[in-house]
């Protein structure tokens, strides 16, 4: 693989692998799939309890208003509370139901099962090499959100 094409075809990989986990964990789903703004949004309040929608939407890349449709349609599926902030009663805080963390925590079992099982499947070259890119992929992604956060 040359310079010329790798950035095309690392971000390929990428977008191939995680479009092929997600169409693999919606098989055998026995409740309403999520959306995957659906899913980011459950796993920024589940690492962020007590978020606000605008501050959801600046972390997530999204306009206000689509913010605010998915966090209506996530409390109507018993996913999401809205709070009112004590500090200003103008805002909401987002928190998880139980059925959210039950929900999520489903999804990355079988999430890590799906990944463990091939990644298992793999050669130990393979496995060793997906383990060493781990820190560079961490960085290509903080880097990425670097720059999406000053434009």
């Amino acid at each position: 693989m040359d310079e010329e094409t790798f950035p095309e075809e690392l971000a390929d990989a990428l977008v191939g692998i995680q479009r092929l986990l997600r169409r693999r964990l919606r098989a055998g789903l026995t409740v309403p799939r999520l959306r995957g703004a659906e899913v980011e949004l459950l796993r920024l309040v589940e690492a962020r309890p007590g978020i606000g929608v605008s501050e959801a939407a600046k972390e997530l890349y999204l306009a206000g208003n689509s913010v605010s449709t998915l966090v209506n349609r996530l409390v109507g599926d018993g996913y999401l509370v809205r709070e009112t902030d004590p500090a200003d009663r103008r805002a909401v805080r987002l928190l998880l139901t139980e059925a959210a963390e039950t929900r999520l925590r489903a999804w990355k079992q079988r999430r890590a099962a799906l990944v463990r099982r091939h990644v298992t499947g793999l050669d130990a070259a393979d496995q060793e090499a997906l383990r060493a890119a781990l820190p560079a992929l961490r960085s290509l992604a903080v880097s990425l959100h670097e720059e999406a956060e000053e434009s």
